[in-house]
């Protein structure tokens, strides 16, 4: 046996059963001209799993929200066309034998007036902030978050509808959901504010209309993170126990899979553990976890100074990686920018064939293989 088999074996993750344990991150490329996913993005997703890929998890796609969208030629997850789209990209990977989940998506405050679709509609956020201490958009009204949760339990109940595997919420990166959780962009005065547990409503009120869309067996994964794209320092945890105390009312809730985004996936969460911020929320909550954070590659995928996008990175030994899944301190991995490098990846792996791969370079990024 390859010491790599631990990646390879089939996972069976109660409502999700797949062929081995390695996950395509979600990255976003803005590859869809009119927010319409098209032979290219169908092509894109279909070679990752032909690649070996055995879960992908799509580029963030924007629920039926006015302020939802942040970036241009960002895929929407509404209207006939888009899903007309996006069910092609799914009979695609099933064809090759992957599985596939969307990434549901509202970018909050980090949204400037004028990208489309939106046209002129400010950033919404908790408190009109998208970083701390300056407010340049939109104070949600009670109106405004109903219609948010109700948006991204339409677009999880067309998840399935159209065929997708699964569905994951964005709640990381500093992103709407995340605006509600960090004390420095919540500053609201009603029942969404407070502590952690409190400043968490928001999030708890889309997981469980999600959950009530979708039925009790659809599997929905959520994705968070300490770090802030506003922010890498900002930290929602300072303990286990403060983690548990946050992931917990979200697994009741509905929540079957946490995707625990970290910059460096070798890094330990809290002093005193080697395990990461995924091997602590399977170990606090009991749920499937997936690790992430610049696998497979010797430098994360933003410098410290916020200078660049996706940087560049040569190939690195995954030996610890490969020691932290055969103790099961995760369930699934993600690759991110590997896999805009080696479509293949998965596959060249699983056969060894490691001075094969390819380094990824910034350009990449913009050409769509």
């Amino acid at each position: 046996m390859s010491r790599t088999d631990t990646l390879f074996r089939p996972v069976d993750l109660g409502k999700l059963s797949l062929k081995n344990r390695i996950v395509m991150a979600p990255m976003t490329r803005t590859f869809s001209p009119g927010n319409i996913p098209n032979d290219l993005v169908v092509d894109y997703y279909r070679r990752r799993a032909e690649g070996g890929v055995g879960l992908i998890i799509t580029e963030g796609t924007c629920i039926d929200h006015p302020a939802a969208s942040g970036y241009p030629n960002v895929p929407s997850f509404y209207g006939e066309e888009a899903l007309a789209g996006w069910k092609r990209v799914v009979d695609a990977v099933h064809a090759a034998g992957g599985k596939i989940a969307p990434q549901l998506w509202h970018v909050g405050g980090i949204r400037r007036p004028g990208v489309n679709p939106g046209g002129a509609t400010p950033g919404h956020s908790p408190s009109g902030m998208a970083r701390p201490g300056k407010v340049t958009g939109h104070a949600m009204t009670q109106q405004d978050i109903d219609d948010v949760v109700a948006g991204f339990a339409k677009a999880a109940a067309d998840a399935k509808r159209i065929g997708f595997d699964a569905i994951e919420l964005h709640g990381a990166h500093g992103y709407l959901i995340d605006q509600f959780f960090w004390e420095g962009t919540n500053q609201r005065e009603d029942g969404y504010n407070g502590d952690l547990a409190a400043r968490s409503r928001f999030a708890l009120e889309i997981v469980r209309a999600v959950r009530a869309a979708v039925g009790p067996d659809f599997p929905i994964i959520f994705r968070f993170s300490q770090w802030k794209q506003q922010d890498y320092s900002a930290r929602l945890c300072e303990t286990p126990e403060a983690l548990g105390a946050f992931l917990t009312p979200l697994a009741e809730a509905g929540v079957d899979i946490f995707h625990c985004s970290t910059r460096r996936f070798w890094e330990p969460e809290f002093e005193g553990s080697d395990l990461n911020l995924a091997g602590w929320a399977r170990k606090l909550t009991g749920k499937p976890a997936i690790t992430v954070g610049s696998v497979g590659l010797n430098a994360d995928f933003l410098p410290d100074d916020g200078t660049a996008d996706f940087r560049e990175a040569q190939p690195a030994s995954i030996d610890n990686l490969l020691e932290r899944a055969e103790r099961d301190e995760f369930d699934l991995v993600a690759v991110g920018r590997a896999l805009i490098a080696n479509p293949d990846w998965a596959n060249q792996v699983q056969a060894g064939n490691f001075a094969h791969l390819a380094a990824y370079e910034k350009e990449m990024l913009h050409k769509l293989h």
